[in-house]
Parts: structure tokens; C-alpha cells; sequence
């Protein structure tokens, strides 16, 4: 199928609890309290344990590589933390295309994630796609 600027990327959801948080700052080794603490998260004006940046763009990585399909790969992604998720939060990633570069056949997707429900914006960024 032709990718063409506009197009919308399958949403990816996702909801982490308090233990695939554990689990994730001990394969990362992110020990920062903030992940796992209630008192101290609150102490630094969260209203609890957070999710981690990285699986932020663990989720804009999901929705990429499924955008890229199984033969295609991620080349590149960044991405900006704009407000903080919580343990029991649906996640949602979309995005589209932004670009397909005709020459190197990469494509470039615009990606945010939202928390379902009160719609925050948790991080915005982009990834570039070889297609499989």
C-alpha cells in the first residue's frame, strides 16, 4: 500500500500498573523514586509513582514499528515529555505521516500520546520508518 502525507497510523493503547513499572526501572536500571514511591513522588508534586520516559517512547517505538510493518524498521525517534502518566492510565499513541521521502523511500510519522480520558498530551515527537 502507498504511504501518503495525512495518513493516520493505527492506534496503540496501553495501561501499566505499579509492577510492570518495578519491572521496567529494573531491566533499565531506573531506580528513581519517582517510579515507585508514592510519599517521595508526591514530595516532588506528583500525585504518585510515574512512568518512565523511556516507556513513553517504548509505546511511540510500538506504533512506529507497526506503522513499518513486520519486514520494516525504525530508523530513528525522538520524542518530549510533556505531562507525567500514572499507574492505571490508558495510553494512547496516534500520528500520521508527515512525509515520504520518494528517493530513500523513509517516511516520517508525527506522533503523540494521551492519556484516555482527560485527553493530556504525556509526549509528542517523530520517528523515521524504512518500510519492510
Amino acid at each position: 500500500m502507498k504511504k501518503t502525507a495525512g495518513q493516520p497510523l493505527s492506534p496503540v493503547e496501553s495501561v501499566f500498573d505499579e509492577v510492570a513499572l518495578l519491572r521496567f526501572g529494573a531491566v533499565t536500571r531506573n531506580t528513581h523514586r519517582i517510579h515507585y514511591d508514592t510519599a517521595f513522588a508526591q514530595t516532588e508534586g506528583l500525585d504518585g509513582p510515574v512512568v518512565m520516559a523511556q516507556l513513553h517512547g517504548c509505546l511511540l517505538h510500538r506504533a512506529a514499528a507497526g506503522f513499518a510493518g513486520p519486514a520494516g524498521r525504525v530508523v530513528q525517534l525522538a520524542w518530549q515529555n510533556r505531562a507525567p502518566a500514572y499507574p492505571g492510565d490508558r495510553l494512547r499513541v496516534t500520528g500520521s505521516v508527515r512525509e515520504v521521502d520518494p528517493v530513500t523511500g523513509q517516511v516520517t510519522l508525527d506522533l503523540e500520546e494521551h492519556r484516555i480520558g482527560p485527553g493530556i498530551l504525556c509526549c509528542r515527537g517523530h520517528a523515521v520508518v524504512v518500510l519492510g
